[in-house]
């Protein structure tokens, strides 16, 4: 007994006993080795190559034996030629030292070793930066953005730039890296196009009253000379006060390419959007273009793409555009939010949970001014055990202490359909109780989530994969009043982004920066 008595003692205590964890082994890429040419090579001191406190270089390094790889003249023209032009791309020559860079190739072939050596590892630091800059961006949207739910683009700088190194095709990485995306291209061809324009010296244009067809305001000779300025009116004009019909045409060229109501109205937007000098229309081009580098450079087959200053949704099938619609997205104070995701479920008849937000700032205080106000609105109250409370009983001190649900129906909240996709903020497409606001110019005005004008004929267009989505089965859905959900089968990805320039036909679009995003990116972009 006493001998089973020790054993199970022994066993206990193997048993108990805490085993060391083993460290998570660091698992580096191995980096191909890179082709040395005939040209002279010196030696590095890897002290010098940990100075830049960059293990992209140093592995880099690894793959010559910590030799200096950059002897070939034309490669090294290249290079610099890239980094020089990178201003084409909106980028900043001197974010890549280039003028030190020259500097070192001017007296090339008198430089010391250890000069050498510094000049091949600047060349490798700074074209690695560009490369990577032109594939995700210079700044990082997840330290500058908190509610941006936008995946890391992965980037073997290192694999990318030894394959091309070695196999003499460094021109082609340039090419192959960058976004692949059509607004991507447009930006391109926009800040080419604005480059040409000469520099611009017309006044602020200051006028306090909405300028119409055949008025006369001092305001229109400078109005005019913006106009002819951006190639919104051609030839020449006399430029005089009366609004004549030429500069009214002019006016509804110039409105349509901002995004503003086409009417030859000359009021304050108008005024504002002539304001910008092409200084600001370039920084706007240049922050567009940054942004674009960190969405995903190639789209999914299928997908839903929502431009929020544009208060537009394209759906786009095998690269062919089959529906537009007009939407309603946050305002300044209640953003909508940068989104990729994918689109799960269509729901209709959906009932409205009032959010936290919304409780706070509107329901709360509107409650204390009259306790019939959720009433009138369809909406019952529940505690926490599901029971509903009266109006009268709500104890305005712990508002935070109910739910707070709204029936469905067409006076919903929601309006009568809403189609979900995972997200962090609570928030989808949703049809509105206001069907009148479409029209409007600034349709800035919901509490995060994206209205949809015509969401029935959407939802029938994504759920109708094998004709089982005839319109009287939705009809039949709605009239019932009840709350019915239908995965979407066909794979759509959603891309809920924000961009306010690009270009058409060679023409230069652009939009009211809504949540004052571009001057700020753009600051940040040249610190």
């Amino acid at each position: 007994m006493r001998i089973l008595y020790s054993l199970v003692v022994i066993c206990l205590l193997v048993g108990c006993k805490k085993e060391n964890p083993k460290p998570t082994p660091i698992i580096k890429k191995k980096v191909p080795a890179i082709i040395l040419t005939n040209e002279r090579t010196v030696e590095i001191d890897t002290a010098l190559i940990g100075t830049f406190k960059s293990e992209t270089l140093k592995q880099f390094y690894v793959g010559s034996e910590n030799q200096t790889v950059w002897g070939n003249l034309k490669k090294r023209t290249f290079v610099l030629a890239q980094l020089e032009k990178s201003e084409e791309l909106g980028l900043e020559p001197e974010d890549y030292k280039i003028s030190q860079l020259k500097e070192f190739e001017s007296k090339v072939a008198s430089l010391s070793n250890k000069d050498l050596a510094m000049y091949d590892i600047l060349l490798t630091y700074n074209f690695e930066k560009y490369l990577n800059h032109i594939h995700k961006g210079k700044l990082d949207p997840k330290k500058l953005y908190t509610n941006w739910d936008l995946d890391e683009k992965e980037f073997d700088v290192n694999s990318v730039l030894i394959k091309g190194f070695n196999q003499n095709k460094l021109d082609s990485i340039v090419e192959n890296i960058q976004p692949k995306t059509q607004t991507y291209k447009e930006l391109l061809k926009a800040l080419e196009i604005i480059n040409t324009f000469p520099d611009d010296n017309v006044k602020t244009i200051e006028s306090a009253d909405k300028i119409v067809l055949n008025d006369t305001n001092p305001a229109l000779t400078n109005i005019k000379k913006r106009l002819l300025y951006w190639n919104d009116m051609t030839g020449r004009d006399s430029l005089s006060n009366i609004y004549n019909h030429k500069t009214f045409e002019a006016v509804k060229r110039f409105q349509e390419r901002h995004g503003l109501t086409s009417d030859g109205v000359i009021g304050t937007g108008t005024i504002r959007a002539l304001n910008y000098s092409k200084k600001d229309r370039k920084k706007q081009i240049i922050a567009n273009l940054e942004r674009w580098r960190w969405y995903p450079s190639e789209l999914a087959e299928n997908y839903f793409i929502i431009n929020i200053p544009d208060y537009s949704l394209n759906v786009v099938e095998s690269k062919d555009t089959t529906l537009v619609r007009n939407i309603v997205v946050g305002t300044s104070k209640r953003k909508t939010p940068i989104i990729t995701s994918f689109l799960k479920t269509v729901v209709f008849n959906p009932t409205w949970t009032v959010p936290p937000t919304i409780l706070k700032e509107d329901v709360v205080p509107a409650m204390k001014r009259n306790r019939n106000y959720l009433a009138n609105k369809n909406i019952t109250i529940y505690d926490t055990a599901g029971k509903v409370v009266s109006p009268m009983a709500w104890n305005e001190n712990k508002p935070n202490n109910y739910r707070y649900v709204q029936s469905p129906g067409y006076d919903n909240s929601l309006g009568l359909m809403k189609i979900l996709f995972p997200n962090h903020h609570s928030v989808y497409l949703h049809d509105t109780n206001h069907r009148n606001i479409f029209g409007r110019n600034n349709r800035s005005m919901s509490s995060g989530c994206v209205r949809v004008e015509n969401p029935m004929e959407l939802a029938q267009h994504i759920l109708d994969v094998d004709g089982n989505w005839p319109q009287d089965r939705i009809d039949t859905i709605i009239a019932s009043k009840t709350t019915m959900s239908f995965k979407i089968t066909k794979k759509y990805a959603l891309y809920q982004w924000y961009w306010t320039a690009w270009s058409k036909k060679n023409q230069l679009i652009f939009r009211a920066d809504i949540y004052d995003l571009d001057s700020d990116l753009y600051a940040q972009l040249r610190n």
